[in-house]
């Protein structure tokens, strides 16, 4: 299984030659020739919450909500060892996992999600983390997001797109779709993504997001996959990116 870690993509300035302009290409044709050039730019793009199992991954992912990947990564080598079974976390006292978790936000419904959750897999699961989206979005807490997390990066499995803030702003940008709603957007992306890349598309958005289509100045002039972005030009043009840097 693999383990998420912190180690980040140095950013390269290079231009990506797509080989083609984005005039008049299609939202298919863009996500074609995207695929194409994100694994160049993030070869090594992953989830970047910490985790060894799918038990740390479903709590580390509860936790992620309204908080950066970083700050979790910090809160939960305590809890990882502290709590090893879903039943430890299930018989957790309340207090005691708030005060753990404080630093996170919300930490008091997140205690609530994570010991439910935990309670309903050590009693209907046998104390191991379900693998489909059925049985996750039927436990306490889980809802769509969380599951495409677990099982695309826990078990390998491409049941859905992860939709989290990132991913939002730059399917919006990159004229994926007309959406708000994170649930018609991951619809509107799975009829435009073949599903053997629905989790490493949410990994190269969210990378993309962190490390360069800001939600507040974008790097436009430095945008690998700049001639892909039907918003790129219209941004630099209206001030509304950051400003090239002078040779």
């Amino acid at each position: 299984m693999r383990l998420g870690h912190r180690a980040s993509l140095s950013r390269s300035t290079c231009k990506i030659d797509t080989g083609e302009n984005n005039a008049g290409m299609t939202a298919r044709e863009r996500v074609k020739q995207l695929i194409k050039a994100f694994p160049k730019v993030y070869p090594t793009a992953h989830c970047e919450l910490d985790f060894r199992n799918p038990l740390q991954l479903l709590v580390a992912t509860i936790l992620s909500a309204q908080c950066t990947d970083k700050r979790v990564n910090m809160v939960t080598p305590f809890l990882f060892r502290k709590y090893r079974t879903a039943k430890d976390y299930a018989n957790a006292p309340q207090t005691e996992f708030e005060n753990a978790i404080k630093s996170t936000g919300f930490y008091r419904s997140k205690t609530k999600s994570i010991r439910g959750a935990m309670r309903a897999i050590a009693e209907e699961h046998g104390g191991k983390v379900p693998d489909t989206m059925e049985e996750l979005n039927a436990l306490p807490g889980v809802g769509r997001k969380t599951a495409n997390v677990v099982l695309g990066n826990a078990f390998h499995k491409n049941e859905g797109i992860v939709v989290d803030t990132h991913v939002i702003r730059l399917s919006q940008r990159l004229g994926l779709t007309k959406h708000k709603d994170p649930e018609k957007i991951e619809r509107d992306l799975m009829k435009l993504v073949p599903g053997e890349h629905w989790t490493d598309w949410s990994h190269w958005l969210i990378w993309h997001g962190r490390r360069r289509c800001y939600a507040r100045k974008p790097d436009c002039s430095q945008c690998e996959v700049f001639r892909l972005c039907p918003s790129g030009k219209v941004f630099l043009r209206r001030g509304q990116a950051q400003k090239p840097e002078a040779d």
